[in-house]
């Protein structure tokens, strides 16, 4: 027999999922962030420094696209977050709409769903009835649409990403401009692969895969952004000093 679970509530059990699940969102989009941030920025002044050796060069590439980069994630998951959390709303207030106008119907279509799952017609009922009595609505958004009671912020999935993404950029832009003229690309190109792997097994382990794999994943990709700007870059500067 399903029963409520002790403590559930802002102060038991599901303020705590509520937390975790804020928690949780806020590494995704921080992980995400600092990624985008360091393969973004160390394809810009790789491709710059392929284009000129010049420092101010590298250093104006480099807060103007820090600063572009930064607003343009923020703002992507502030609409990408926002999107969800609206359809996620629709969908409860119109599951919520159909509780109230037709609860025996909607009752019936939870027990049948609880025995597509495997239980038997009384203990599916008997489940169902003790559900519906404690959250209808919250049983119908788990088990019918596949929904939490909590939802995703997007003011904090914005800031996550906008000050994770300028962590991310300083990896490949520090490197860039504090290194010698003779190893700076070396030294860019080394700090970037150890930042995307490191980051690459961190978002694996949030998310229970492989970490040796998704490490792999990201320096294959932070290595393939970096050669072809800096091929580009070289054959930019080459083609504009002719």
């Amino acid at each position: 027999m399903a029963q409520a679970r002790p403590g559930s509530g802002p102060g038991g059990s599901d303020g705590q999922q509520r937390r975790l699940g804020s928690l949780l969102n806020g590494l995704r989009a921080a992980v995400l962030g600092a990624n985008d941030g360091i393969v973004s920025m160390a394809g810009l002044v790789v491709g710059v420094a392929g284009a000129t050796p010049n420092r101010g060069a590298l250093l104006i590439a480099g807060v103007a696209g820090t600063m572009a980069g930064a607003l343009s994630m923020a703002a992507g998951e502030y609409v990408s977050v926002s999107t969800q959390r609206d359809t996620e709303r629709a969908a409860l207030a119109r599951e919520s709409w159909e509780l109230a106008t037709d609860p025996a119907g909607e009752l019936e279509e939870l027990t049948e769903m609880y025995r597509a799952r495997g239980l038997d017609e009384e203990l599916a009922r008997e489940v169902a009835r003790e559900l519906t009595a404690h959250d209808a609505l919250g049983a119908h958004a788990e088990v019918e649409l596949g929904l939490t009671r909590y939802r995703v912020n997007p003011w904090q999935a914005a800031g996550s990403s906008l000050f994770a993404f300028v962590l991310g950029a300083l990896v490949p832009l520090s490197a860039m401009l504090l290194s010698p003229d003779a190893w700076r690309l070396a030294v860019t190109v080394v700090a970037v692969l150890v930042a995307t792997g490191a980051l690459g097994a961190v978002s694996a382990r949030l998310g229970g895969a492989v970490p040796s794999r998704a490490a792999l994943r990201s320096m294959t990709g932070g290595a393939f952004a970096m050669s072809v700007t800096y091929l580009v870059g070289s054959l930019l500067g080459t083609m504009t000093a002719l």
